[in-house]
Formats: C-alpha cells, structure tokens, sequence
C-alpha cells in the first residue's frame, strides 16, 4: 500500500482488526490523506520534517477553520471529519508515536436544525432561471429536477445525448440557450457535449455530486431554502401530488418514476405541507 499519511498501513489494520467497514475505512484514509496534503500546502509545522508528532491543536484548527470558510462544509461533515482525526491521533498516542492529542480540546460543532422542505420552488422556476445571482449550475440542477430527473442520473457522461427538451416551455429553453454560452466553451475544451462540468482541467471533465455542491451551498443565502438536490427533488415531488391531488397511485409512480413503496411516503408529506 502506498502510504498517502504517516503510519497508514498500521493505522488501517487497526481499523480493520476492530471490523470496521471497507466504506468506512476508505472514508478515513480520504480524510487523513486531505489533512496531509494540506499541511503539506499550508502548515509551516508540517512542511519542516512532515513528521505528525510534531503538530499541536493549533495546526488541526487551521485545517478544520478551512474546511468551514474555503470549503463551506456543514456542522455534520465536520464532525465527522474532526471525529476520524480524532481516532487517528488516539492511536499514535496509544503507540507513542505522538506526545500529543491535539484533537483533545477541540469541540464538535452543535448539529444544525434542518430547514422544513421548500414545496413552492418548482412553482417559482421561472424567476429563480432569470435570478443571474444563481450560478449557471444552480439554476440548472433547479431546472432539471423539475422535469423530475434526480441529480445523479443528470452528472452521468452522455446523459444530454438522450434528452430531449423541445416540448419544454419556453422560458426554460431560452435558458438552456443562455446557459450554452457559459458551458459551451468548457465542452469545446473537454470535447464532451455533457453539461455539468468541471471548470479546471481534469483526466475526467464531468463534475461530481461533492463539486456540485460546491456550487450550490453558497446560493441557498440567495435562496434561502436548502438547495441539496435530495431535498429539491423532496420538494418537487410534494409539489406534483399537491397539484394532483386526485391523479391514482399507478399514474403518480408512472409520471413521477417513483418505487411503488414510496408512494404513501411522498403523499403524507404533501398532506402535512398542507
């Protein structure tokens, strides 16, 4: 194994020995390998002998204050991620291969109430694709979740080749023609004629689910509703069934692609958004 943080190959056994789950053992190394990489950027401790018994609480809370200002993360993710330290250095401390614990002093942040669920956005499409306060991609995954296309189907390469919007009104179409002068020098770039993609060279142009983010978080202060696509799609879903209240079940599932068991979920959301 390559070794992506100091004493990862004993780290990982010890994470395996106790049955933790690949998933999460993968979620771990990804954490402590940023962590490194970012002292290796930007710490002046690390960057003298990179040896991690080295740092102290201030050099943590100068990565952990990052991730909260450049990279905008939740409360929940940076528990988490304050959490995986926090197992990291217990067991260099447990091994003596570190004096300090400088994860000890440093609290969790208070979990955030989430916002109720906006049904009334689909309702609003029209002003939010004019909104040029919106980045291209916000609007864009608004867009596309209104037609009822969940976001991880949209960020697949080839999904625009099978799309088909000209029976789509026509305000949305003059926004896809605008959008076209954002994205369409990115596809030249790229040679790909997909539509979410990366604005830096990459092996791989399409924008992932965590870079899309990216883009979304920093517009719900404009929107002031929660702009996660799960929670849009929530919306959207809640927003068809209060405006066919009296479509049946098959018809509902047919139009809307829903599992057949999450049918009864969606309707006892619309009635309590009543």
């Amino acid at each position: 194994m390559s070794q992506d943080y100091p004493y990862q190959t004993a780290f990982v056994r010890d994470l395996e020995a106790r049955d933790i789950a690949q998933a999460t053992v993968a979620e771990y190394n990804a954490t402590l390998k940023d962590f490194c990489n970012y002292l290796e950027h930007f710490n002046a401790t690390y960057q003298r002998d990179h040896r991690i018994n080295q740092l102290q609480t201030p050099d943590v809370e100068q990565y952990l204050s990052m991730l909260l200002t450049a990279r905008q993360v939740q409360n929940q993710t940076y528990n988490k991620i304050l959490s995986h330290l926090n197992v990291y250095f217990k067991f260099l401390f447990s091994h003596n291969w570190t004096p300090y614990l400088p994860t000890l002093d440093i609290k969790s942040k208070p979990q955030q109430a989430a916002r109720p669920i906006n049904y009334h956005w689909p309702d609003q499409l029209t002003d939010w694709l004019a909104n040029d306060r919106l980045h291209w991609y916000t609007r864009l995954t608004l867009l596309l979740i209104s037609h009822g296309y969940a976001i991880q189907t949209c960020l697949k390469p080839d999904f625009t080749a099978n799309l088909t919007t000209h029976d789509w009104p026509a305000t949305e179409r003059q926004f896809l023609a605008d959008f076209q002068v954002f994205v369409g020098p990115l596809q030249d770039r790229f040679q790909c004629r997909d539509w979410f993609l990366k604005q830096r060279h990459a092996n791989d142009p399409h924008l992932t689910l965590p870079g899309l983010h990216k883009y979304l978080r920093p517009d719900e202060a404009i929107t002031d509703f929660s702009l996660s696509p799960s929670v849009l799609l929530q919306g959207y879903l809640i927003n068809y069934l209060r405006h066919h209240p009296q479509q049946s079940d098959h018809d509902v599932i047919q139009a809307l692609h829903l599992e057949p068991g999450s049918i009864d979920y969606y309707r006892r959301l619309a009635q309590r958004a009543d």
